[in-house]
């Protein structure tokens, strides 16, 4: 492990232990110093697991706020488990989860009812999260928050009553994300607030009903903070957050020099095809006037706009991508994104990339509406970081934008699914792009090439 990881580690045990320890406090709780050390260490190893870009120590430091304790406790805790991104579960974590939960082909199953054990703290996250014997998890349904929700209760039993772990499980419950309202049109806070009184009642709980009201209000709280990015009032931040979830899922960007054009195109098409989904409406939670109406909607107003930014942001990359394709299949089929664009730079090493042998645009199209506007500065300027993947702006999509415009981009997107739908080949996607473009990208990446070859030929 090198320094610089070792440090940051170091520095995330410090800020989880200390959290830890806050939480246990203000609810009045004793635990000795050496079981939050063992509760900070299973959380801060799962959390900076290889794959882990976006859900990471400091996404749960944030999403858990300094406001409750119990806020805290949930956020340390809700994505412990995330199976597409860890490709598994952690290891460590499986003592807790083994006694309920089994594998069947490539799927996560509770337990039969026979097999289960008479166990509280599992009887009542089930109940939470309103799952049952013998049902199969599905990871769009709430089976990473429902695994890192039993993982909460597990560790948090032997020092925590039943009446302050179901607060923490339903918080962690909340944060699945994206559900729409019910038949009888409830929201989630609304069918988890009814939920809790049955439980509470089932269980003999001493929670009262206001206890309830304040637990579901902090669960909103917790998970509007989860998805906060959404509505960030700078686009580039925001892009900054889907750049950092492309990796999670997209395993092959962690090698940015032999990533293919084919595996970063893919992982752009999945988050496109996630932002033309998702509503900005499903976005947010709200119970009983909390938050307001105002800032309610202000929140999806502004995910709806940032949403609009990225669908056009990866769009235009998209069709980028799609144009380096067909040429490349020109003579390869497995062809990495540094042939043809060079490698990324970095502290030690600059070479030689293909914008370098792109000329100025004389008269380059200018942007028609606030939005066209907006794209073109995030992709000449860049977003607020780069990636360890990918740098932060898109000089050849910055390119093919002042070159073509916007109207053409869009057009030609839609040509560009057919072309990865194979309903046209590569060559016919070719022949309807600006014949100049064409010929500029071709001339410039043959100059990259020889560049190489001089490079390689020195004496």
């Amino acid at each position: 492990m090198c320094d610089q990881h070792r440090s940051a580690e170091q520095d995330y045990d410090q800020q989880c232990l200390e959290k830890l320890a806050w939480a246990m406090k203000q609810l009045n709780i004793v635990v000795e110093s050496q079981d939050l050390a063992k509760i900070t260490e299973l959380i801060v190893q799962t959390m900076t697991g290889p794959w882990r870009y976006f859900h990471t120590p400091e996404h749960i430091f944030e999403v858990g706020g300094s406001e409750h304790p119990i806020e805290v406790l949930a956020a340390l805790f809700h994505d412990v488990v995330y199976v597409q991104v860890d490709q598994s579960v952690n290891f460590n974590l499986t003592y807790y989860i083994i006694p309920f939960i089994r594998q069947v082909a490539e799927h996560l199953v509770i337990r039969d009812a026979s097999e289960l054990p008479a166990d509280k703290s599992f009887e009542m996250v089930m109940q939470v999260f309103n799952f049952s014997p013998s049902q199969t998890l599905s990871p769009l349904e709430g089976q990473n928050e429902f695994l890192s929700a039993l993982v909460a209760a597990k560790v948090l039993d032997p020092f925590l009553p039943p009446e302050l772990i179901i607060q923490v499980v339903a918080c962690i419950e909340a944060t699945i994300p994206f559900r729409t309202h019910n038949a009888e049109g409830l929201n989630n806070s609304d069918i988890l607030y009814r939920r809790l009184q049955e439980i509470t009642s089932q269980l003999n709980l001493k929670l009262t009903p206001e206890e309830l009201r304040a637990t579901v209000i902090r669960s909103v709280r917790l998970s509007n903070r989860d998805v906060g990015s959404f509505a960030h009032l700078n686009p580039a931040r925001f892009l900054d957050n889907t750049w950092n979830l492309l990796p999670e899922t997209n395993h092959h960007l962690k090698y940015s020099s032999s990533y293919t054009i084919n595996q970063y195109r893919t992982a752009l098409q999945k988050m496109e095809g996630f932002l033309n989904f998702i509503k900005p409406e499903v976005i947010f939670h709200q119970f009983q006037g909390y938050p307001t109406d105002e800032t309610y909607n202000d929140l999806v107003e502004r995910a709806r706009k940032n949403i609009e930014v990225g669908r056009l942001y990866l769009g235009t990359k998209l069709f980028t991508i799609a144009f380096l394709e067909a040429l490349s299949l020109r003579f390869g089929r497995v062809i990495p994104v540094s042939t043809l664009m060079g490698e990324m730079p970095t502290e030690s090493f600059v070479a030689a990339s293909l914008v370098d042998f792109l000329p100025e645009i004389s008269h380059p199209h200018q942007p028609k509406n606030e939005l066209d506007q907006q794209i073109l500065t995030l992709l000449d300027k860049g977003r607020t970081q780069s990636a360890s993947y990918d740098i932060k702006n898109s000089p050849l999509a910055t390119y093919m934008v002042k070159s073509m415009g916007f109207d053409e981009i869009r057009h030609q997107r839609n040509r560009a699914q057919e072309f990865f739908q194979n309903v046209i080949s590569a060559e016919e996607f070719l022949a309807g792009c600006d014949m100049n473009v064409k010929k500029t990208v071709t001339d410039g990446i043959v100059k990259l090439f020889d560049s190489r070859k001089e490079a390689l030929c020195r004496s």
